[in-house]
């Protein structure tokens, strides 16, 4: 018996696992809209890859982006050091969600993740997609270094709160913003068929690709995430 609960125990602290509220709350702030969301994931001093709850900070988001604002970044920061965290329990966890069924990392998400988390001892990116599926990745500078995937579960093994969803409508609204992209459209005689394709072309072309395709095609774009100042200290203790 010892030996069955010490093998449960191991494989529950290599898993990427969720409170019950935490799930919840993350569920809510993806289906608000069909633009991405962002979010730090909150955890125990003793636990750190079980995520107790979820914040958002002021971002601007589209389809295939998410922007925090530095100050915004900044000031969380600071709040989470006044209640007594340390920044692995609060700056490690990188949550954002994808439209669509694909979890997969776009080309902007391995930069962002390179650029923001490389220099943290460890860190996690983690994706959910509005159809359900999920990707979870920790990447670790320990010894040689490396990435390795992690199984996602919600954790109904302990105590949790309720769902308050006034409360999410009210940090969603005051915290996410979307962004408006207005495309360029050059004159027909710039084309050498003299045929000019308009941004309802681009749409109806979009709503025909697959969400892979889809998410690769405004990859090769290069429509840049802007994350914060990679330059805050207080991000690579």
């Amino acid at each position: 018996m010892r030996n069955k609960n010490k093998r449960k125990q191991q494989q529950l602290e290599t898993q990427l696992r969720f409170s019950p509220y935490a799930w919840a709350k993350l569920v809510f702030m993806r289906d608000r809209s069909e633009n991405e969301v962002g979010a730090f994931g909150i955890t125990p001093a003793d636990d750190l890859l079980f995520v107790e709850d979820i914040v958002i900070v002021k971002q601007t988001v589209s389809i295939v982006s998410v922007s925090f604002e530095d100050l915004a970044v900044a000031d969380f920061f600071d709040q989470q050091v006044d209640q007594g965290r340390k920044p692995e329990q609060f700056a490690r966890l990188w949550l954002h969600t994808h439209p669509g069924s694909s979890p997969s990392p776009s080309i902007t998400d391995e930069a962002t993740f390179r650029r923001v988390f490389g220099a943290c001892d460890w860190s996690v990116m983690f994706i959910l997609a509005q159809e359900g599926k999920s990707y979870a990745r920790l990447h670790f500078k320990a010894g040689p270094g490396g990435d390795m995937h992690l199984p996602v579960c919600v954790d109904y093994s302990g105590s949790f709160a309720g769902s308050d969803i006034k409360a999410w409508k009210a940090e969603y609204k005051q915290h996410v913003k979307q962004e408006r992209r207005v495309l360029a459209v050059a004159e027909p005689s710039e084309f050498l068929g003299g045929d000019a394709m308009l941004p309802d072309d681009i749409v109806e072309q979009l709503d025909h690709m697959d969400p892979d395709e889809r998410q690769q095609y405004m990859d090769e774009l290069a429509i840049q995430s802007e994350f914060w100042d990679e330059e805050m200290g207080v991000f690579y203790e």
